[in-house]
């Protein structure tokens, strides 16, 4: 029998230490996110561990809520974690399957429980992502079904918790409803995650990120003006965090095809194609009070 193990070995043979320098490398900001993911890690590296020396362990619940504003980051890091989960031998297949209310809850009597069976089939092996998970109850509508999913997902959850994990996510206050309603689902979550606002200090390096990733780079006053622009843009509504820089970024691209087009230049540099210029940025309507578009930029 063995009295010992090395730690520092079986951590790094896990392929967990990669795992978590991409989610560190991937999002910026997000600290007691990070933190929670890597107290978890170390938690099942422990118990791996103790397995290993024939030392008790307990079935850990790995089922989590990820709460918090738009586009910061809780679908990534649910693709994290079942890699992580997977890595450590705790998931079969380590995918995640993304689902809504429309993929678990029917609209007539006996539609319901084979749509939320069949995702929960997809899902073993690895994650259930449910997104928006407090559209499945609609208190006081006899008329819908969503409870009867909830039901089936309590008893999935319970009977196959070491075939796969689920992961509800939302807006904060309203899954906080969500669980009010739902005590009985809120006792088998073991991990509720909440993920910060970022701030517009962390929002210009996610913008740099995104950016370098697709070959270009800010002159330094276009950099300037994307700042003004952060600060500005999540004053108006429908402001989704990432999700509006990475949108915001897609448009300056497409502002700077416009403006190299309208120049019709012989020649263009490697310079002109990669730099982002001021105008490209203080083009946008954001600096009028207005959202682009209709969508979330």
């Amino acid at each position: 029998m063995k009295s010992s193990i090395d730690f520092s070995e079986s951590y790094a043979e896990s392929g967990v230490p990669d795992l978590l320098h991409q989610l560190d490398k991937e999002l910026i900001g997000l600290k007691p996110v990070k933190n929670r993911i890597k107290e978890i890690a170390a938690l099942l590296l422990v118990d791996k561990a103790r397995k290993a020396l024939d030392l008790p362990v307990n079935k850990l619940g790995l089922h989590m809520s990820f709460t918090g504003p738009p586009g910061t980051g809780k679908t990534s890091v649910a693709n994290r974690i079942s890699e992580i989960l997977y890595k450590l031998g705790y998931l079969r297949k380590g995918h995640v399957v993304t689902v809504t209310r429309d993929d678990l809850v029917g609209q007539y009597v006996g539609h319901t429980a084979p749509k939320t069976k069949e995702m929960v089939k997809r899902a073993m092996g690895g994650v259930l992502f449910i997104d928006e998970a407090y559209y499945l109850s609609k208190p006081g509508n006899e008329r819908d079904y969503g409870e009867e999913s909830i039901e089936i997902l309590l008893q999935e959850m319970e009977s196959k918790r070491d075939e796969f994990v689920v992961i509800f996510a939302g807006y904060k206050d309203l899954m906080d409803a969500f669980y009010k309603i739902n005590q009985g689902l809120y006792s088998r979550v073991s991990h509720h995650i909440d993920f910060p606002e970022y701030s517009n200090n962390e929002l210009i390096r996610i913008a740099e990120l995104l950016v370098d990733d697709q070959g270009y780079r800010f002159s330094h006053n276009a950099y300037l003006a994307f700042d003004e622009y952060i600060a500005l843009r999540r004053e108006l509504p429908f402001f989704a965090n990432a999700r509006s820089i990475r949108n915001a970024i897609d448009r300056i691209r497409l502002r700077q095809a416009s403006r190299l087009f309208s120049e019709m230049s012989n020649s263009l540099t490697k310079e002109d194609l990669i730099t982002i210029e001021e105008s490209d940025v203080r083009l946008s309507s954001v600096f009028k009070g207005k959202i682009e578009g209709k969508s979330t930029d």
